[in-house]
């Protein structure tokens, strides 16, 4: 027998009684238990349940009207309905309870900006498990960087495409070097948008991945051209001898203030151990390597680096490029959003992207 819900509107709950609790709730995982055998569904519960032929109908409480799933999803309000209802729909055809990341749904919900609770396949709600915390956009809905949280983004393509990412917080570390390895007082010179070190120790290239040797001298008595961040970096360090000012100063012409946050980035990859070099082949501000022992011997670079301000907001469509590209050269993308550098630790939040697939 085929069983009817009725909407509460009070309550924002569809209620079905009979055998919907064996039926409905401790078999397949939906919704959640009132009294006796009725269970209380969330609307977009009760929608895929009318979709697929297991509720017959649901009756307004209010007006008496007997919904099909068509008007059903017509009457339901929220622009954001019909996209939560397409990963609903997907995430069950592919075998995941799933159930709204709100109280009284989930015990321990994961919370944020959460739409829904996904446990791992074979548990469902009262199994005290979540595999993840699920959000949901359109692909035109941006994404401020103040709400990422670590779970599931979920975007939904015009055409109803279900792209799947991993969102998590990142520790990049390595183990390439420290200032202690650097030389002394080098003679460098600024050019227009770079700095040449003469004769630095074959070291600052060969083991820290400074530079990059200029053409047509011999390698064992190497001339380097740095980027104006690793000459920032460097001169700071009094490893050249050019005042660190300058340089600062010569960044900030050449590309105005994102030089700034661009060089807080670097400077805190160098001290977690990690040589980050241009990403400029990428797309992205830089690669980076964890471990150089020697650049005669270099493996792949490991993250993409992309510097963003910490109110940055982010575009759906650009965070698919970055993540897609990122993916196509086997790296694994990487925003570090610069906030205050006066900040406990290095002023940055570093957050990762990846494709997943449920």
């Amino acid at each position: 027998m085929t069983l009817e819900g009725r909407f509460d509107a009070a309550d924002g709950v569809v209620r079905v009684g009979g055998d919907a609790r064996q039926r409905y709730h401790d078999s397949r995982g939906y919704g959640y238990p009132l009294e006796g055998n009725e269970i209380a569904l969330a609307p977009v519960e009760a929608a895929h349940l009318l979709y697929r032929g297991d509720l017959e109908a649901i009756v307004d409480d209010a007006s008496g009207e007997r919904l099909g799933f068509r008007e059903f999803i017509s009457r339901e309000p929220g622009d954001d309905f019909g996209v939560r209802f397409l990963v609903y729909a997907d995430l069950r055809s592919r075998g995941f309870y799933l159930s709204p990341a709100a109280k009284p749904w989930v015990a321990d919900p994961p919370g944020g900006a959460a739409d829904f609770a996904v446990f791992p396949r074979g548990k469902g709600p009262g199994d005290g498990e979540i595999a993840y915390a699920l959000r949901i956009i359109g692909e035109r809905t941006d994404i401020p960087a103040a709400e990422l949280q670590p779970g599931v983004l979920a975007v939904v393509d015009e055409e109803s495409e279900i792209t799947y990412f991993e969102v998590d917080q990142r520790d990049p570390t390595g183990t390439s070097g420290s200032d202690a390895d650097l030389p002394d007082g080098c003679e460098a010179d600024l050019l227009a948008d770079r700095v040449v070190v003469w004769e630095p120790p074959l070291d600052l290239y060969e083991r820290t991945f400074y530079g990059q040797p200029l053409e047509g001298r011999e390698y064992d008595e190497p001339t380097l051209q740095c980027s104006l961040l690793e000459a920032a970096y460097l001169a700071e360090r009094e490893a050249i001898d050019l005042e660190p000012t300058t340089v600062r100063e010569r960044g900030r012409e050449v590309e105005g203030e994102r030089f700034d946050r661009r060089l807080q980035v670097y400077t805190a990859l160098r001290g977690r151990g990690v040589v980050p070099k241009t990403g400029y082949k990428f797309g992205a501000d830089f690669r980076t390597y964890a471990d150089v022992e020697s650049v005669e011997d270099l493996g792949h670079s490991e993250l993409l680096v992309r510097v963003h301000p910490a109110d940055h907001v982010f575009e759906p469509r650009d965070l698919a490029l970055d993540v897609r590209l990122a993916h196509g050269v086997r790296k694994t993308m990487v925003f570090a959003l610069v906030g205050d550098e006066a900040a406990d630790g290095d002023g940055i939040e570093w957050w990762s992207l990846e494709r997943l697939t449920p």
